[in-house]
């Protein structure tokens, strides 16, 4: 089963969005603050934890909920977009008194933070950040999801994972432990982002919202293409990717080089590096911060 996860110092819900956004705080107080975007869309920022508490070490790390997902979903069926998160992702650094973040968003997240961040080059109002980390983020183009979709499909039907499928159905678990069943149904989900799929353990589940997933991505139109738009933003950045993520490699790499962004690969390692690889995932972002 996923380790524990630890109280944080402080949250609560934002009182500045048209829907309350739950948000959460680790660590030292006084540190610089520096915040996480979680991926999806639709999902919530506790899978990321507790591992991602590393960075509470140094720092006032502050999480939150994307609008529709997890604590801050609500019964408004609003059509929710891109749009929508980066307005969101404003009113949490404003409310919450930041001042430049450091701005570490993963999967989806990264998605969000680079269209935050081409916002924020275009208007003054919108607070930039100091540094960027983008961990395994989405595709920046259209042809680069269809990679992904086609590769995650392929890893889905691949002999390792039938295999899986296969042990698990034999374990008797359905019936003798329903809650460890529940969670092995969930690990096997997710086990085709993994450079290993066996290394889908202990994994802290969640839950995507379909609706926000499918409303978010089609707000980005059937062929949208970030990269254009990429270009330095005047502050560093890192892009980090593991060899192994379905999302191919020449995502990040052609993100990287619009932006004249550092770029780190990290090999036996899938779409999850703060599972798969944490001791050089977050050697690399320390070394960076």
């Amino acid at each position: 089963m996923p380790e524990p996860i630890p109280p944080p110092r402080e949250s609560g819900f934002t009182a500045t969005t048209t829907v309350p956004l739950y948000w959460c705080a680790y660590g030292p107080s006084e540190a610089e603050k520096l915040l996480v975007v979680h991926g999806g869309p639709g999902a919530h920022h506790d899978y990321l934890l507790p591992q991602m508490l590393h960075m509470a070490k140094r720092y006032n790390l502050i999480l939150y909920d994307q609008r529709g997902g997890g604590r801050s979903r609500s019964d408004d069926r609003e059509y929710i977009t891109w749009k929508t998160h980066v307005a969101d992702l404003a009113a949490v650094i404003r409310e919450l008194h930041m001042t430049a973040p450091p701005i570490v968003a993963y999967s989806f997240g990264g998605m969000i933070a680079l269209k935050y961040c081409l916002e924020a080059k275009r208007n003054d109002g919108i607070v930039k950040p100091s540094r960027l980390v983008l961990i395994d983020t989405a595709p920046v183009r259209t042809e680069y999801r269809k990679e992904f979709e086609a590769e995650f499909t392929r890893r889905q039907h691949s002999p390792e994972i039938q295999r899986m499928r296969d042990e698990l159905a034999a374990s008797g678990l359905r019936d003798r432990d329903p809650a460890t069943y529940k969670q092995k149904v969930f690990e096997l989900a997710v086990a085709p982002y993994f450079a290993n799929p066996r290394r889908a353990s202990n994994l802290t589940p969640f839950r995507v919202m379909g609706r926000v997933q499918q409303s978010t991505w089609e707000s980005l139109g059937p062929d949208y293409n970030l990269v254009p738009e990429l270009a330095p933003m005047g502050f560093p950045a890192l892009f980090i990717h593991g060899r192994d993520d379905p999302i191919p490699v020449t995502s990040s790499e052609e993100g990287a080089g619009a932006m004249g962004a550092q770029l780190v690969l990290l090999d036996e390692c899938g779409h999850v590096p703060y599972v798969e690889q944490p001791g050089r995932l977050f050697e690399a972002i320390d070394n960076f911060l």
